[in-house]
């Protein structure tokens, strides 16, 4: 493999990292001697390739940093989608924006926030924030 397919590889692997970090542990029944454990979405997604990272992900990233007390569940998911809308990473936006929801936002409050980020991200920053949220709002 040469260097130029090193580098979008590894941007691609962060890309799904983040994207799928959206996804807490899963939470499942003690397993019998014969049954696997479960696997997290990271584990599954892409634990194969880099197993650290998705340890990584699911102990400290879920394991600590979302469940630490200074923040409720709802306020980390507005911060978290106002960072993915500034940064641009609809993939990332959508399973964050199902989070969101799970943790208390209504699909107002969220629509709200893109419209309010569209002054200090960029217009095209929340306009795709907008079709992600159409997306992800439609498959209830």
């Amino acid at each position: 493999m040469n260097r130029s397919v090193h580098i979008p590889l590894a941007a691609a692997l962060m890309s799904v990292a983040v994207f799928f970090a959206a996804e807490a542990p899963a939470q499942s029944a003690p397993q019998s001697i014969t049954q696997a454990p479960a696997q997290t979405r990271a584990q599954s997604l892409f634990g194969d390739v880099n197993p650290k990272l998705a340890q990584l992900t699911d102990d400290v990233l879920f394991g600590d940093v979302w469940t630490r007390p200074g923040l409720s569940p709802r306020d980390r998911s507005l911060v978290t989608v106002s960072a993915l809308i500034t940064m641009n990473r609809p993939d990332q936006l959508r399973s964050h924006l199902q989070r969101a929801r799970a943790n208390g936002l209504t699909e107002v409050e969220l629509i709200e926030a893109i419209t309010h980020l569209a002054f200090y991200t960029g217009w095209p920053n929340a306009v795709q924030a907008s079709i992600v949220a159409k997306e992800v709002f439609q498959v209830k």
